[in-house]
């Protein structure tokens, strides 16, 4: 099945910046146990000593929703095209 590349990556990067976005609403509403969560993916038992006093601004969520946004599109751009490539 040859995936339509522009369609697929748009797709994916709408779908990460929703997940994004609500990741950021997680952490405005409960800092203290987003950063415990985080620490649990990244294997830290105390996170909070690299990442404490952090703040989420608004500037910072828009710069990290583009790089989300960004990034996603074109990882799933290679993606895509390396898929359609091997399936000939």
């Amino acid at each position: 099945m040859k995936l339509e590349i522009q369609k697929f990556s748009l797709a994916l990067s709408v779908t990460m910046g929703i997940i994004y976005v609500v990741c950021a609403v997680f952490v405005a509403l409960w800092p203290d146990f987003a950063l415990q969560l985080f620490g649990w993916l990244v294997h830290l038992v105390n996170v909070d000593k690299f990442a404490g006093g952090v703040q989420m601004t608004t500037f910072g969520f828009i710069i990290g929703l583009l790089q989300v946004l960004a990034y996603t599109y074109i990882v799933t751009l290679v993606f895509a095209w390396l898929h359609n490539k091997f399936m000939k």
